[in-house]
């Protein structure tokens, strides 16, 4: 889509009218619980299609979400519309098919603890996620800061992934390894965590696949022109 005006013309969901339904709120997470609390619309120049923006406010929580939404123009009986939203519920239900399965269940139950504020259980999940990538890629230890050093000194891991890496061991170690009258872990450190954790798969996973994808093209664009 290179044009709002195109929101509704080739896909979206049933129907002429937005529906709410379908909506979920980004802050209590209930779905489809709305009332319309302010509507405007915009017609495009010389044309019968529209732009509608809604404000909506969630009946359970009391929050509001903006909707831009709008239907094909085709004027069909029954037709179709799409939608954006903002904010957009920040859930978390799959990880990238290219990551290792382990890798991307810790880190789901990591994302999942943030969003719940479950500090503790989160620094635990995104150090098994973290600890479950280098185990991947073959790190060789009888512990995790073992593992670490050793992709590093194998040139897997350059010196400021090594840094992230031992980051998220250090935060997470007191979670991990509980002991009597302990503090929980601070949520920013939990945050924290979390995002070091992004930056390393990123560099461990989506990185190689984006290259990986770029040479498949790049060949079979060769192969063609050869032919």
């Amino acid at each position: 889509m290179e044009s709002w005006w195109q929101l509704g013309e080739s896909s979206g969901s049933y129907g002429r009218t937005l529906n709410i339904y379908s909506i979920t709120c980004p802050f209590c997470l209930e779905k489809g619980n709305f009332k319309t609390a302010f509507h405007a619309e915009k017609r495009k120049p010389n044309e019968s299609k529209i732009l509608n923006f809604d404000t909506l406010e969630c009946a359970n929580c009391r929050g509001y979400v903006m909707v831009l939404w709008s239907a094909d123009s085709t004027h069909m009986l029954e037709g179709i519309h799409d939608y954006r939203i903002l904010p957009w519920p920040l859930q978390f239900v799959k990880f990238p098919e290219y990551w290792p399965e382990q890798v991307g269940r810790f880190w789901l139950q990591a994302k999942r603890n943030l969003i719940d504020e479950n500090w503790d259980a989160a620094v635990v999940m995104a150090r098994s996620s973290l600890q479950a990538a280098l185990r991947e890629n073959k790190a060789e230890g009888r512990s995790l800061y073992e593992e670490i050093n050793d992709l590093a000194n194998k040139g897997i891991l350059p010196p400021i992934m090594k840094d992230f890496a031992t980051n998220i061991r250090l935060l997470a170690n007191e979670s991990a390894h509980p002991q009597a009258e302990q503090s929980p872990a601070d949520p920013l450190d939990a945050r924290d965590i979390i995002q070091f954790l992004d930056f390393l798969l990123e560099y461990l996973y989506a990185l190689p696949h984006r290259i990986g994808k770029y040479r498949e093209r790049k060949n079979i664009t060769k192969n063609n022109s050869s032919k």
